[in-house]
């Protein structure tokens, strides 16, 4: 299915550059077209749900829906590889999770269209818990005690310091199933395999900060960091405010120069009461320091053009976040809590993101994007935020928890 974009959508490409951005369903996705529509550009927009809240924006030329890559990977991977030829895309901009299997498909296919990620291996690398934290150490940066738990036997061994570690799966994202400093009967919820193992972590204090960076060929080209004041449960921030510390940006250069990084990267770190940045994990993919940028410097960044000279810094100072997400999430914190002063006030400064000129279609959409994901979820029987992953989803090479 293809719907017709907006003002911006164009009947002929000419001497236009295409640009397909995967990952529809997300807001960061939405931004990232908003910022490459500019003339000159063609916007084309792909996932694998129907009413996606990117796919009521004006800025993009055509909307397309995709076979669901993790329940059919090999037809997600033929349609995207015609959808490619067929509309003559020069670049593809992942945002989600699909990255992996966009990965697979330019390893499988060679489509003709560059796409901005690394290889399916430096993903995967990235997106392993205990894999990326030894990468960090063989890269000379500080990090936290990880032991990889891929047996009942190896999980019986840390019993006694449980109320120490925070327990997570490899395969995992939005702090799903985290256990943080569980007692030890608490255990018995995990079952680590070797084709699903755990990592157990040290606990540290400190503030939790997330970065989000744009890389070329493992030179950092786009940095934003922020700190979430409303999460999705443990997961995602509904609402983000940035932050600033050149400790940060160390980190992150030193990790995108070490792998080579091309394309988005965003991590989650804990500063420590010494300054100290310490990775906790890396989400390969875009997050929601994207929505710090919104000048057309951005846009060069990630089209390569020539290279920035310097890194570009955030050019967003107030917080961002999705209203909707925020109420959804976040006033359920207060009734358990109490004291909604805090939760009134971040409503007043926040940013909805969704917010554009002249671009007022997806916030219209959001109720209609919010219904579909909540059939899946009671056909899944599953969470709301399972449930706007669930197709998309890559839990290693052999996909064992679907």
């Amino acid at each position: 299915m293809t719907l017709p974009g907006g003002a911006h959508g164009m009947a002929h490409k000419g001497a236009m550059t295409t640009i397909l951005v995967t990952g529809a369903r997300a807001p960061v996705a939405l931004h990232m077209a908003r910022c490459l529509a500019r003339p000159g550009f063609r916007i084309l927009l792909a996932d694998s749900l129907h009413r996606p809240i990117s796919a009521a924006s004006a800025c993009h030329g055509g909307y397309h829906v995709l076979p669901p890559p993790r329940q059919d990977p090999q037809a997600f991977s033929a349609v995207m590889a015609d959808l490619v030829a067929r509309e003559a895309v020069d670049l593809v901009v992942p945002t989600c999770e699909e990255a992996f299997y966009l990965a697979q498909t330019w390893r499988d296919r060679s489509p003709r269209a560059r796409l901005l990620a690394p290889s399916l291996a430096v993903l995967a690398e990235a997106h392993n818990k205990y894999a990326f934290i030894r990468r960090c150490a063989a890269l000379g940066l500080a990090v936290p005690n990880t032991v990889l738990i891929d047996s009942p036997a190896a999980l019986s061994t840390l019993g006694d310091r449980a109320g120490e570690l925070v327990f997570k799966p490899v395969w995992s994202r939005f702090a799903s199933r985290v256990l943080v400093r569980p007692r030890r009967h608490q255990l018995t919820a995990i079952q680590p395999t070797t084709a699903m193992p755990w990592v157990a972590q040290e606990y540290l204090e400190g503030e939790e900060i997330c970065a989000y960076a744009l890389s070329h060929k493992g030179r950092l080209t786009a940095l934003a960091a922020y700190r979430g004041l409303y999460r999705a449960g443990r997961g995602a921030s509904v609402a983000f405010a940035p932050v600033v510390d050149p400790a940060v940006r160390r980190f992150v250069e030193r990790y995108v120069a070490g792998t080579g990084w091309t394309g988005q990267i965003s991590f989650d770190l804990i500063r420590r009461r010494d300054g100290l940045i310490l990775p906790l994990e890396c989400n390969p993919r875009a997050t929601s320091g994207l929505h710090f940028f919104r000048g057309h410097d951005f846009a060069d960044a990630v089209l390569a053009i020539d290279g920035p000279a310097q890194v570009i810094d955030p050019d967003v100072t107030r917080p961002q976040g999705v209203r909707l997400a925020l109420w959804l999430y976040g006033l359920p914190q207060v009734l358990r809590r109490g004291g909604p002063t805090r939760f009134l006030a971040t409503l007043r400064e926040v940013e909805d993101v969704l917010d554009w000129p002249n671009d007022q279609g997806p916030r219209r959409a959001q109720l209609a994007a919010l219904r579909e994901i909540a059939v899946r979820a009671l056909r899944t029987r599953t969470s709301l935020q399972r449930a706007a992953t669930w197709d998309i989803e890559w839990d290693g090479p052999d996909q064992s928890s679907i």
